[in-house]
């Protein structure tokens, strides 16, 4: 039994930090004197939620969202990756692009939202264009610095057994390159919910961001707790699907398995 507890210590530990967490959510505003609309106990959320799950289509919304989530971070990350390939095979390409990718990197991502609205109307093109950028970049730099930093002995020592340039990149440089990768599919993951949110914000009439401008109007605080969650549940499930690949392609590495974290 003592073998046990010390095995699964840590997820106790978590266990116990959550049950606190909603206890003190539950009981704390009350004690304090918070009113309800202020911050509701956490009962007043699961009602709204319950409420909402059927009146306002709240399953609906949520895979509208998971939808333009899941093609934005599959869009910008195939693009940031080809992209950072690209420019780590050519340095002078590199240098040539360097200077736009700088400025589009550095302009605010947000700010691109209402112009995207503008072109495209109230669809979910717009949020999924807004995902594809923000994501594009945290997987580009990744690759990119990759690149930058590979071995030249391992390329030299390819070369010298004649192997041609693709064959040097599809043995060599892809392999060593795809830890980093990884890293920066595991932000993407998070971030393209922020895109895709912030879209929906801008100009939706669907989609959990659209139903936070809409119980934000009513004052309905619960329910927006009620989407915050959902939106939270979305970024989780997106992160460990990134994680639960990355160990299944890196597993040769050690304890590739085991960064969960």
């Amino acid at each position: 039994m003592t073998d046990l507890l010390r095995r699964h210590a840590t997820a106790l530990w978590s266990l116990a930090v959550l049950l606190a967490f909603l206890a003190l959510w539950e009981w704390g505003p009350g004690l304090l004197g918070v009113p309800v609309f202020v911050l509701p106990p956490l009962s007043r959320v699961v009602e709204e939620g319950a409420r909402i799950w059927g009146a306002e289509r709240l399953m609906w919304h949520a895979g509208i969202t998971a939808f333009e989530v899941l093609v934005g971070f599959v869009l910008g990350s195939l693009l940031g990756a080809m992209i950072g390939y690209a420019l780590g095979l050519s340095p002078r390409v590199e240098a040539v692009l360097s200077p736009y990718l700088l400025a589009l990197q550095i302009a605010p991502k947000v700010a691109f939202a209402p112009l995207f609205v503008m072109w495209l109307g109230y669809t979910i093109y717009p949020k999924i264009l807004v995902a594809v950028l923000i994501v594009f970049f945290p997987v580009l730099i990744n690759v990119l610095s990759a690149m930058r930093t590979m071995d030249a002995d391992m390329i030299n020592l390819a070369r010298s057994f004649s192997a041609s340039r693709l064959q040097v990149f599809r043995m060599v440089e892809y392999p060593t390159t795809l830890p980093a990768l990884f890293s920066g599919l595991r932000i993407a993951s998070t971030l393209a919910v922020i895109g895709v949110v912030v879209g929906e914000l801008v100009g939706g009439n669907m989609g959990l961001g659209y139903l936070l401008v809409f119980f934000e109007g009513q004052g309905n605080t619960a329910a927006v707790f009620v989407v915050i969650g959902a939106l939270t549940v979305i970024g989780i499930v997106a992160y460990y699907a990134v994680v639960l690949a990355e160990a299944r392609v890196l597993h040769y590495l050690p304890k590739a398995e085991n960064r969960m974290t």
